[in-house]
């Protein structure tokens, strides 16, 4: 979470505006008694609001419009009723998505003479009763927002409710709301408990069931304490639409799965999913981890503009029952090694699924068993793939090559009925192929039978972009492949001359039979990447072409800062007063990649916290090796001058510089890599 006051995003809002002293209020005129403001009614709340609402019983599905507006106009009545059409009409009601939720600035900056809330008449001109009841007439929910606070996050202070807990649930139930996110913004220092303890309350006083969302932003670790008061938690600060954000937020929920299950979820923010930012790839593993993680799955993009794409994954089927599985187990860390994840979630069937989910930049071989996920000993599983629709049978291992930040979702059983089904085969690359553009470069492939049958009239074929030449140096055929055994196959890939580095697309397929007839094809992408060698001598590594780069926040920079969220925004790099001309510009959580060739012999770098964030910022920075850790620092502040990190990348072919957060969550963690130099 960033710390940006000239910013109007909420997430650049909250501190400086929420952690004002408890004497501030007061001397504002406002009153605040320890138990929050409480009518008669309020010693009398039923007991059963203390033992759970009895609501969100699976996480709760629908749509929120912060990520895609914010506070801008188009956020408005017709919107609201814009996306609950678009619910009826796409399918989406018939997905299990249920509320359309209203986020900050639908009301006016003043409360009326009688301490009332009023919708902003602009934007909701027949008021929130009259679209409560236009979405409710389409069989969905409608959700609304206030803050914890005496005003929200907007930078406008429009009113929130501390002080006004009773009178507020009671408008909201008046007027047929049935969820609240209750945000944490100019919070005036009281106790997070306290605060969200009344507003549950108040709620429960109201006699109407409505999903009780604390929007704490993990700040006081609610997974502790929030099970009895709300039915989901904010775990972590914003999400942005970046492959970093979504990637620092996912590991910062996954280790808190034993405080997840019905009624009270883990809550790692709303979805990014078609806003642009990420690639569908990238999209496809967000709504996996989240549905492995039995998140609540708040579409946060504007569906009157969304992509078929967009509305293909957020209509997955069989990927929203894993997160709406009535078990309601949070999914559980097998495996993280180098980037490659191994995440099971127990079923309400017995079955388990398993996301094999690549971190890095290119692809990998990503493995795991049946009895590994949690499965009982049997003969053999059917194993189905949640994005390609398939059912296949396996002897008991689990494995694919996924591609750069891809998830394999599978869904796992031991099945009496496994025979029915194909054979699982797994298709492999030997190595990342880097090639030099005019000149050949040798890649080894694999086909692998994993399942209890073998796959028979086994063939494989690998395929390029158009003017590449791909030839076959060795059998691309196999009779039989039993478990365990491999079709290996070797190719020779030429780009032309002239061809730009960068990455480009390579498929690999294989076609084959069941004992019994089924026909079965089967692909898998990855990249190549078309690569420079870099020059002999020392050099500044800024300078080098980079294979891939993922960014918590704005995009990599080069010789700058991280600056904000758009290229090119960036200062000069300066660590502790020093400036330095050469370098690159990050935000935890960061990495990029560079191709070494095996030329290479040392890395050197001054590193630390920009300036440019004040006192802000803790991160810790890391260099990789072709996967091996080679350097890290440990900790660094803003406190702290520049530090020196050298690593030995002797033989490597690929440098991996990684960016941290730190353990404290990524505000303001602008890192440097300052006077960044290679040796070749």
């Amino acid at each position: 979470m960033r710390h940006l006051p000239s910013r109007t995003t909420r997430t650049g809002r909250r501190r400086v505006i929420g952690a004002l002293a408890a004497g501030l209020l007061c001397a504002a005129g406002v009153t605040v008694p320890a138990a929050a403001q409480s009518p008669a009614t309020a010693s009398a709340t039923p007991g059963a609001a203390r033992a759970g609402n009895g609501l969100a019983l699976t996480p709760p599905m629908g749509f929120n419009n912060w990520n895609s507006t914010h506070c801008r106009a188009e956020f408005d009545e017709a919107m609201v009723k814009g996306i609950a059409d678009i619910f009826v009409a796409k399918g989406l009601r018939e997905a299990g998505y249920e509320f359309v939720n209203l986020d900050d600035c639908w009301a006016k900056p003043q409360r009326n003479a009688d301490g009332k809330l009023e919708a902003d008449p602009a934007r909701f001109p027949n008021g929130i009763k009259a679209v409560a009841d236009y979405v409710h007439s389409k069989g969905l929910k409608l959700g609304i927002y206030t803050s914890a606070g005496t005003k929200t996050c907007d930078s406008v202070g429009l009113p929130g409710a501390l002080g006004h807990e009773y009178s507020d649930a009671q408008q909201f139930a008046d007027w047929g709301v049935d969820y609240l996110k209750y945000d944490n913004c100019n919070n005036q220092g009281v106790d997070a408990k306290e605060r969200y303890t009344t507003m549950r309350d108040a709620l429960a006083a109201t006699g109407r069931p409505i999903v009780y969302s604390i929007c704490e932003w993990g700040e006081n670790k609610p997974w502790e304490w929030a099970a009895g008061l709300g039915n989901l938690w904010r775990t972590t600060g914003d999400i942005n639409d970046s492959w970093g954000s979504m990637l620092s937020i996912m590991k910062q929920n996954l280790p808190l799965a034993a405080a997840a299950g019905p009624g009270h979820w883990n809550d790692p923010d709303m979805l990014e999913v078609g806003n642009g930012g990420m690639t569908d790839t990238e999209y496809r593993t967000h709504f996996s981890m989240w549905s492995v993680m039995a998140a609540p799955l708040l579409i946060g993009s504007d569906l009157r503009t969304a992509t078929p794409e967009t509305y293909e994954i957020l209509a997955n089927h069989e990927v929203i029952a894993v997160d709406q599985d009535p078990l309601g187990k949070q999914g559980t860390v097998l495996s993280s090694e180098g980037g490659r994840w191994v995440v099971a979630k127990e079923m309400a069937d017995g079955s388990r699924v398993v996301a094999l989910f690549n971190e890095t930049g290119s692809a990998q071989r990503i493995s795991t068993t049946a009895a590994a996920a949690g499965l009982p000993q049997a003969s053999a599983y059917t194993v189905r793939d949640l994005w390609a629709h398939t059912t296949q049978n396996t002897a008991g291992g689990l494995s694919a090559t996924v591609p750069a930040h891809g998830t394999v979702l599978l869904r796992v059983a031991a099945d009496s009925d496994w025979a029915a089904y194909p054979p699982a085969v797994e298709l492999g690359l030997g190595t990342i192929p880097f090639v030099e553009a005019g000149r050949t470069q040798q890649l080894t492939t694999t086909v692998t039978g994993l399942g209890r049958t073998p796959a028979v009239k086994v063939s494989a074929a690998l395929s390029g972009p158009a003017g590449w030449r791909v030839r076959a140096d060795s059998a691309t055929t196999a009779a039989a492949l039993p478990t365990g055994r491999a079709l290996t196959t070797r190719w020779r890939v030429t780009a032309p001359a002239g061809t730009a580095t960068g990455a480009y697309d390579l498929t690999l397929t294989a076609q084959y039979r069941s004992p019994s007839g089924q026909r079965v094809r089967t692909s898998v992408p990855f990249q190549a990447h078309v690569v420079v060698a870099p020059p002999a001598g020392d050099g500044y590594l800024s300078d080098l072409p980079q294979l891939s780069a993922a960014n918590g926040y704005g995009p990599v920079e080069k010789d700058t800062s991280n600056g904000e969220s758009a290229a090119g925004d960036g200062h000069p790099l300066t660590i502790g007063g020093e400036v330095y001309a050469k370098g690159l510009g990050v935000h935890a959580d960061s990495a990029v990649e560079f191709y070494t060739g095996g030329a290479c012999s040392a890395l050197t770098a001054l590193v630390g916290v920009d300036d440019e964030k004040g006192d802000k910022g803790s991160v810790g920075f890391e260099i990789w090796a072709d996967g091996t850790k080679a350097a890290s620092t440990g900790v660094l502040t803003n406190a702290m001058a520049a530090q020196p990190v050298s690593a030995d990348v002797s033989g490597a072919q690929v440098v991996r510089l990684v960016v941290t957060d730190g353990g404290d969550g990524v505000d303001s963690d602008h890192a440097d890599w300052a006077d960044l130099r290679i040796t070749c």
